[in-house]
């Protein structure tokens, strides 16, 4: 079973990420559970409950979670992610063996990471509309996570954001760590995202080739 935590500030677009890839590895005949982590609701999970489970049933309702943290997100993921790891048990428990288990965290700041008893991979979202200085400030999040996805490129000439700044700024402070730059509205750079997610799952052992 892969682990994939998710996580980057709030609103850029952890929750889109998720259900796109759900989408993508059902496609592949992969069994996928889905937990969401935030600190007041369940406002991520009822999205995804009813974009995922009602509306399209790509996952059944028994292979989502909602977990409501009631303090800081980092340490849900971090410090003491006991709750999320009692959840994939209960997770298993109801829907028996799983391929993949997506859990976004809640709203995060740059130095925010999964702890590696909880994530095997992690993927960072940035949201291009937050302003082209983010890659560049660094942090744990950024320069550490597995992939780096810059999403809403779209939105880029509409926020004077420089895109070849952030992805020169990428490179620097990721040291070679892969980054995409996609729009989860449009559909931009999702194909390139999913090549390079699935081949570092196959690198690393956590995907069958």
């Amino acid at each position: 079973m892969i682990k994939i935590g998710i996580l980057g500030p709030v609103g850029s677009g952890k929750t889109s990420l998720i259900e796109f890839l759900a989408k993508e590895f059902t496609k592949r005949g992969l069994k996928v559970g889905i937990i969401t982590n935030d600190v007041v609701s369940n406002a991520d999970a009822m999205r995804v409950y009813e974009d995922l489970v009602v509306k399209e049933k790509i996952i059944p309702k028994e292979n989502l979670v909602g977990i409501v943290t009631g303090g800081c997100p980092h340490t849900a993921i971090r410090e003491d992610p006991s709750l999320n790891l009692r959840a994939i048990d209960n997770l298993i428990k109801k829907s028996g063996d799983l391929d993949v288990v997506l859990i976004e965290s809640g709203g995060d700041n740059v130095m925010s990471t999964f702890s590696p008893l909880l994530a095997d991979y992690t993927i960072y979202v940035l949201d291009t509309s937050a302003g082209d200085k983010y890659p560049g400030k660094g942090g744990l999040g950024i320069s550490e996570s597995d992939l780096l996805v810059v999403n809403k490129i779209d939105l880029a000439p509409y926020v004077n954001a420089n895109l070849n700044k952030m992805r020169k700024d990428a490179e620097i402070v990721r040291k070679g760590k892969p980054t995409v730059f996609v729009s989860l509205k449009t559909g931009e750079g999702l194909q390139e995202l999913m090549e390079i997610l699935m081949e570092d799952l196959k690198v690393v052992g956590l995907l069958g080739s």
